[in-house]
């Protein structure tokens, strides 16, 4: 196998960005469907973190 035919390594930020939603979607959930206002907000405030650490990781891999 030659150098050309390697699969590029892709990082973690898509992987991040996925999570961030299913986040959304739990924090959602916890919130409305299971009455728990108070994890519902704590979840809810992962996705920023996690959009955070994508954006920083993607911005490494471009340098």
């Amino acid at each position: 196998m030659s150098e050309t035919d390697a699969v590029p390594e892709e990082g973690g930020a898509p992987y991040l960005a996925f999570g961030a939603l299913g986040s959304v979607a739990l924090a959602l959930y916890e919130y409305y469907v299971r009455g728990n206002e108070q994890r519902g907000m704590f979840i809810g405030l992962w996705p920023p973190t996690m959009i955070g650490f994508a954006v920083y990781l993607k911005q490494q891999s471009d340098e």
